[in-house]
Order: C-alpha cells, then sequence, then structure tokens
C-alpha cells in the first residue's frame, strides 16, 4: 500500500554524529541513546538496531510502553535500558524481571519496587533521581537525610545502586546559568551524603545533550544523549558555545533524518484566486502550484501556512495558502517542468540546499524536539540506500 509521505534515516550520518559524541566525551563516559518520543521521531523500532550496530550498548526511555518497543527490537545481550518516567499501574513486576533499571523519585516507588524486588528475589536496579531546582520529580536533600538513605541501608539486599541522577533545567540557555550553576552545586552536595553512608551508585548521571557539551565537570560516569546524536544541536548558543570554545570556523553535526512525499497533482489559478481554505492567501499573478499529500494529520504543522519550505527538482520553494488535514499546496512558478509523482523533501537535503528541523522550527515556532516528536508513528521509517 502507497503511503503519502516516508522517513528515511542515513546511517553514515549516525555514525559520525556518534563518532563525534565519543570523542567529545572521552573513553571513561558511557553515551546512553535517548529513544523515548519514538527516538525523536526517527522511530524507536528502525533507530534502536542500527544505533545498537553502530556500537551503542544503553538506552534511555520515558514510559514502560515505550520500554516494551524497545526490547522487542534489542539484539545485543549486553544492551541495557533505562526507564526514566512512567512506570504504568502493575508493571513494576515486569519491569523487575525484565532485568531493566528504572528512575525512583518518590518514595511511593522506592517501598514498591523493594517489597517487590524481596518477593520476586530479584533485586530491583534503581536510579536515584534527586530534585535540584528542575521541580519536577526527584527526592529533595531532607527527605534524602531522613528517608531515602535509612531505608537503603535497611534494605541492601533488595536493589541494586544503578545510578544517582538529576536533571537540568534548560542547559540549552546560556541565560539559565545561574539556576543551572545553582542545580550543580546541590546535586554535588546531595551525592556526597550517598558516599558518606557507603551507597556508591554504579552510574552517575546528570547531562542531557546541552549539558554534556556545556558542563564537562558534570558528564561523570554516563550522559543521556538525545538531540545531538540525531544531528542536531540542543540550541543555536550551544552550537555557537561549541564553536568558540573550539576556536572552530564552523562545525556541522549529520542529520540522520529526511522527510519526503511526492507531488499529487498540478494545477494552474488565475491572478486574483484565492488558494485552499478561507482567504489567507490570494494569488498575485497567474500561477502554476503543486498539491502534496501531507497536512497537520501527519505531522506537517498547520503553523507553517504561507511560511514553510519544501525542495523539488533542486529548487526551495514555498507553501502557498493554509495547510490542510491531508494536504498542502506549493509555489510551481519555479518549477515549471515538475511533474506528478516528483519527490518533495519536507526536511532534509536534495543537491546544495536543506529544509533543516532547525529552519522548519523557526518558521513554525516549535523546537526541534517538538516537531520531530510530533511525526506520525505510521509514516514507514526506512534506511538509505535500503
Amino acid at each position: 500500500m502507497e503511503n503519502t509521505s516516508e522517513i528515511v534515516l542515513n546511517p553514515e550520518a549516525l555514525a559520525f554524529n556518534l563518532d563525534f559524541l565519543r570523542q567529545e566525551m572521552g573513553p571513561d563516559v558511557e553515551i546512553s541513546s535517548v529513544v523515548k518520543g519514538n527516538a525523536y521521531g526517527h522511530g524507536i523500532e528502525a533507530f534502536v538496531p542500527l544505533a545498537e550496530k553502530l556500537g551503542i550498548r544503553h538506552f534511555s526511555v520515558f514510559s514502560t510502553g515505550e520500554a516494551a518497543r524497545v526490547s522487542s527490537v534489542l539484539r545485543e545481550k549486553t544492551s541495557e535500558m533505562m526507564i526514566m518516567g512512567d512506570i504504568a499501574p502493575g508493571q513494576l513486576e515486569w519491569v523487575i524481571r525484565s532485568g531493566f533499571s528504572f528512575f525512583v523519585f518518590d518514595m511511593g516507588r522506592l517501598k514498591e519496587a523493594i517489597s517487590l524486588a524481596a518477593v520476586l528475589n530479584i533485586p530491583a536496579k534503581i536510579h536515584l533521581e534527586l530534585e535540584t531546582g528542575m521541580n519536577r520529580t526527584g527526592f529533595n536533600q531532607q527527605t534524602v537525610i531522613k528517608e531515602v538513605i535509612p531505608f537503603l541501608m535497611a534494605n541492601k539486599m533488595h536493589y541494586v545502586f544503578s545510578g544517582l541522577c538529576t536533571h537540568f533545567a534548560g542547559a540549552e540557555s546560556i541565560a539559565n546559568y545561574l539556576r543551572i550553576e545553582r542545580q550543580q552545586k546541590r546535586f554535588v552536595k546531595t551525592r556526597k551524603l550517598f558516599l558518606q553512608a557507603g551507597l556508591t551508585p554504579e552510574r552517575t548521571h546528570t547531562c542531557c545533550s546541552a549539558a554534556a557539551i556545556r558542563l564537562v565537570k558534570m558528564r561523570f560516569d554516563l550522559v543521556r544523549i538525545g538531540i545531538l546524536q540525531y544531528g542536531f544541536w540542543p540550541s543555536p548558543e550551544i552550537k555557537i558555545e561549541y564553536l568558540r570554545s573550539n576556536k572552530l570556523p564552523n562545525f556541522n553535526l549529520h542529520r540522520v533524518i529526511t522527510w519526503k512525499s511526492r507531488l499529487m497533482a498540478i494545477k494552474k489559478v488565475s491572478m486574483g484566486e484565492f488558494i485552499g481554505y478561507g482567504n489567507s492567501y490570494q494569488a498575485s499573478e497567474d500561477m502554476q502550484v503543486g498539491i502534496v499529500p501531507v497536512g497537520y494529520s501527519n505531522g506537517y504543522s498547520r503553523t507553517l501556512s504561507n511560511s514553510g519550505r519544501v525542495l523539488i527538482r533542486g529548487v526551495r520553494t514555498t507553501v502557498l495558502g493554509n495547510v490542510n488535514m491531508n494536504s498542502f499546496v506549493i509555489s510551481l512558478q519555479q518549477v515549471q517542468d515538475a511533474q506528478v509523482g516528483d519527490e518533495v523533501v519536507l526536511i532534509g537535503a536534495a543537491d546544495d540546499l536543506e529544509i533543516s528541523v532547525a529552519s522548519f522550527g523557526e518558521l513554525s515556532n516549535q523546537l526541534n524536539y517538538e516537531l520531530l516528536t510530533r511525526l506520525p508513528m505510521d509514516i514507514p521509517r526506512i534506511y538509505l540506500n535500503q
């Protein structure tokens, strides 16, 4: 059955990005590939085996639903999985039996994990998350002193202290520096309490992509890398800071993803006629336009109406009128030889031109992260040259 668009993953691009990350992080820091949000829109089932082939042996997900999807495609026995967020009701036993490690950020989950581990006679692999200023999930210092450490000391037989961690609240923004600095100090101070009690985690991890680039001292044993591995900087600020600190005129990661569709129809529009729903675009001349069978139901944001860009036959052209549920219109004024069936690149490169998610995101006022993760799961994901 024909699909209206497809997503193509480039193994060479991922290999380049992982080589860059390994060189930057050094041999003593493990990279956990963050594949939450359907691998940032790249597709868990397509991306995880590719990452494994390129040597990744640690994956991070948000939920048990994502964990089940990742576990169904893991091929290497040494690959590990870490659940950073939601564990569906009744699923903690499955998580422990499966040998997955998971974040613990309140006493309820900690007590349930230890209780189940005792019954199953399988140690729970826990990562204790500390609240350092994100104010989302995690133990504050007072709870650590009064409850967490005493409870762990009394139940050493029933858990593996897989990790001690926190999450920074916006490390991609230089303007957020003071808040991040306070978080670092709180984490280091609270970590000492565990070490002084003789509770040493197998791994200490605090850094997402932005923090891993900016905060070298906070990398510890493991970094949780999401957006960088896919070939995108967390923000323009992070890229500029990296270039300055390394005295580089420029450096580009390689985009793993290309999203493309095709021309469904071509038609003529007379000067003065409106295009699409409403009256947001009126033809100022006689025009040739094309219809692309992708719309906001396919992840192409309606906010790209009259502002989006695509590539066709080596030409960058514009979206005209409102993006519909299942289609949008593009100008073919500069592509008079276009034909039905021609490839239309929505994200990616053609010849020496590119529609980057960054520029795409700026047009639609969406972050790279938001736009990518909104790409529907039913779009086929294939590998370049497959």
